[in-house]
Parts: structure tokens; sequence; C-alpha cells
């Protein structure tokens, strides 16, 4: 391996969301002169926040785990550089940090309440299933396990061996199955699987327990927005000497006798460098190199990756004079007899920044069949047919949770989004809202995404590790690790 120990050396890295813009601040810490490249007009991808009516409308941020004092995410945080320009509210202090409401509850509740701590929600499991203590212990002993060793970062600091790997890519179902957890406890203990989007059958062990344990660790709502939080990252890696050129699209990535020498733009600007990070989605990456750089095999492997489902959501605002925030948030959803989630709902009514409302945000699968007849149109040129059967489905969504939170009264939508929304705004093929699908069926084509097949081009962002803020900053560091080696990382790295 191919690595680049020495300082000053420079590196371009396409994209800026939370993977760009963390991948640009390890380097940046370690001697890199970094660029990141970004065809919007604005940083951040689906970080950013973007305003109706002067209100922030949060895209990939809701909520946040594991930034306690000394947690992971806090640790990253730290090392980053950014933790004490984030206001934050700590999640379940005098309640649930998520409530789930199952719509056609089978052989299992119509309620249960995710607290914080591992001890709290084995409590609250054996409360809810009297009958399954020992499948429950079994469980329980599974994730602790796993959740220290998350805690630890045993996949950036511990050479794993076979057995190890194979353990953390067991899928989720076959667990459960095994330790003989009936479907309404299955239902219960895969709604973190959903968060990434990734079928509960389907999910891999390691993932369900980066999604679960790290909520159970701590869980906090940023005060402000997601554009604030991209702020603060730019102006981290401003401090540290390097820089975002914003509105710049990239044309190809220029390679030259199987060595990555740097970027053309599609404005004709040439930027040269041995070190070219791409963070938008694999394919998309590989899109940019030429027919002949890199071997058939390779492009085949990208591009039948299987990809996670687009998103549907609904912001809307209510009176604060007649409705009251809700301090956790809220899953609805139905399960089939073998305890799989569908028609998962996510909601949140908190602040919205102006005292006089409220922001109502709900989240649903995208609904991909519904939106067909406009799949090679553009946003801002989809027709009034395009935004009536917006208008539709998030009525029916809006009907669908006010059994679980209320009748909302006096209820405004401001603003509504598919997956051709996603498509178009981050370049993510299909609208996909969380990248390649990190299923247990796809483990192998997936792995070490990072490294590509030309020397000095190598792949971060949330497709490479897991998607979410957490699972991406790993990716960047595990990405990072592959680029400077071992030894300089953990010798430089502390975490």
């Amino acid at each position: 391996m191919h690595h680049l120990p020495h300082q000053n050396k420079k590196a371009l890295i396409i994209g800026s969301g939370i993977g760009g813009l963390s991948m640009a601040i390890i380097l940046s810490k370690l001697g890199f002169g970094v660029t990141v490249i970004e065809k919007s007009r604005q940083p951040g991808g689906m970080l950013r926040s973007y305003i109706r009516r002067g209100i922030h409308c949060n895209v990939g941020l809701h909520y946040l785990g594991a930034l306690d004092k000394g947690q992971l995410l806090r640790r990253l945080f730290d090392y980053l550089g950014i933790t004490e320009k984030l206001p934050l509210t700590r999640m379940g202090v005098h309640g649930p940090v998520d409530r789930y409401y199952f719509t056609n509850a089978i052989d299992g509740p119509r309620q249960f309440d995710m607290p914080v701590g591992l001890d709290a929600y084995e409590a609250g499991l054996k409360e809810t299933f009297p009958k399954e203590q020992s499948a429950i212990d079994g469980f329980m002993a599974l994730l602790r396990q796993s959740a220290g060793q998350l805690d630890r970062l045993e996949l950036l600091f511990r050479n794993q061996t076979p057995a190890d790997l194979i353990d953390l890519t067991e899928p989720l179902w076959e667990i459960l199955d095994r330790l003989g957890c009936s479907p309404g406890l299955k239902g219960v203990l895969s709604v973190p699987s959903v968060w990434i989007g990734i079928p509960p059958p389907l999910c891999p062990q390691f993932y369900h327990t980066m999604a679960l344990a790290s909520y159970l660790f701590s869980a906090w709502r940023l005060e402000s927005n997601g554009a604030h939080l991209v702020n603060v990252l730019v102006q981290r890696l401003t401090d540290l000497g390097g820089r975002v050129l914003c509105g710049q699209a990239v044309q190809r990535i220029d390679v030259r006798g199987g060595d990555v020498t740097g970027l053309t733009l599609e404005n004709g600007e040439q930027y040269d460098a041995q070190l070219v990070v791409g963070t938008a989605h694999p394919k998309v990456v590989v899109d940019l190199l030429g027919s002949n750089t890199i071997k058939p095999s390779y492009g085949r492997r990208i591009t039948g990756l299987v990809n996670t489902d687009g998103m549907f959501a609904v912001n809307a605002v209510v009176p604060a004079s007649i409705h009251k925030s809700l301090p956790y948030n809220v899953f609805s959803m139905k399960t089939d007899t073998g305890g799989v989630a569908h028609n998962v709902i996510y909601t949140q009514l908190r602040a919205s920044g102006r005292p006089e409302s409220l922001l109502l945000t709900l989240i649903t699968r995208g609904h991909n069949e519904l939106w067909r007849p406009w799949e090679k149109t553009c946003s801002g040129h989809r027709g009034d047919d395009y935004g009536a059967a917006k208008m539709a489905l998030a009525r029916g969504l809006i009907k669908k949770v006010e059994p679980f939170i209320g009748q909302l009264k006096g209820l405004e939508v401001i603003d509504t989004y598919t997956p051709l929304t996603i498509r178009d705004w981050v370049n993510s093929p299909d609208g996909s809202a969380y990248g390649v699908m990190r299923s247990d069926r796809q483990m192998l084509s997936a792995s070490l995404l990072n490294r590509t097949a030309v020397k000095g081009l190598y792949l971060a962002g949330q497709s490479v590790m897991a998607p979410g803020i957490l699972g991406t900053i790993l990716g960047s560091l595990i990405t990072t690790k592959f680029i400077v080696g071992s030894k300089r990382f953990e010798k430089e790295v502390q975490l």
C-alpha cells in the first residue's frame, strides 16, 4: 500500500457534506493542504438545513447520540475541534428519547418507550415482554459486548480477526431467531436498523449496534440547525488552513500512469494533487474517471451496489400558543407477522426558532413509484401536478400521526421533498437517502470501498462505512488510516 507520510502534501476532496468536511479537517490536522470542491452554492450537502418562511428545516440532522463527555461522538467532535461551538440539549432527562407506536401490534405492545442507558433499555424490554427474559438477556449481552467494542474503537485501533468480522456481519434477524425472540420483541429491537435505511432482516449486527448503542449512551438535539453545524465545520477547516470552493463542479478526476494527478473542473480549471478523496456516492466518483482508467470488474462492482431507498419529508408549522413541543421523537409503524417494521413515519415536533410557531417534521420512505412521471425533470421545473401529489401524500401522513401526537390545529405545510429532490441536490443516485446499503447480502462487494483501483484516489462519505454523522466520521478516519498508514495514524490521531 502506498502511503503519503510526509507533511505539506496537497489533498483535494470532492463534496462538502459531513464526510467531506470531516475528512478535510482530519487531513489538515495531519499537515495536508486541503481544498474541498463543492458543486452547490453552499457547503454541507444533506447536513445543511434550508430555510422556509424564515425557519430552518433540517435534512440529515435531527438528533445525535453518544455526545456526553468521554463518549464516542463527543471524542470525535473534540478531535475535530468543534464541540464547544455547538449548543446542545440533552434528551431523555424526564422521559424517553424515542417513543414507538405500533399501529397493528402483533404479539407485542402498542407503545414502547426507548430511554437513555443500556440498563434502562433492558428494564423496559423485560417489563414489556415478561415471558422473554432469557431472549432479552441474550440480546443485551451481545449489545453490551458490541457497544463496548464500538466505544473502544476496536475497528480503528485493533487488528480484528476473521472471526471478529464474521460476528460483526451476522444478520440481526438470524441472531433474534436464534435467541427465540417473538415477532413483537423482534419488532421493537429492530427499529434502529430502519433509522439507517436497512431492512431489519438484512441488517448486519454491527450497524444495528452502532445505531442503537450510540443513542442509548446519550441523546441530544442541536439547539440551532444543520447550517450552523456546517458553518462551524467550515470555520474549523479554514482556521487549519483549508478552504472550500463552492459552485464548482468536477468534470473529471485526472489520472496518469495509474496515479491520480488532480481534478479538472467544469469551468476548465485544473487542480493538481497526489491525493484525491471522493466523498460523493461511489458511483458518482467512478463516473468521473475515464473508462480506460479502471478495470471493468471494479466499475461493475461499484455500479452493481444496491442503494438504500429514498425518503419523503414534510415540514409544517403549528401555532405555539395551542401546541406543545415534544421532547422525544415518535416512530409510528406497522409490523408484519414476522416482526418486520413497515411504513415507518418519523415525527419530530420542536421549537422552530420563531416564538409563534413550532416546527413539525415527518420523514418516511420515499414512495419512489409516485414520482416516476417526473424522474426525467429537474427541481423547480416539475409543475403543479407534482406539487399536488406531494401535498396529497403530506396530508395523508399528517392524518396518520395525529392519533399519536394529537390533533394538529392551525397547521400549515411549508415544504415537502421527495427522492428526486435529494437526487438533484446532492447527486445521490435514485435519490438514495443513505447511500450504499450496508446489508448482509453485499458486505463483500461493499467492503473496503475506501480504497480504489487508482493510486492516490480514495473514497469517504456515508457509503464507505455507515450512514449518519457517527458512521460517516468513522469512515473518514478509516480512510485516513489507509492514506497515512497505521503507524502514523495511531501515533498522531488521539481519540
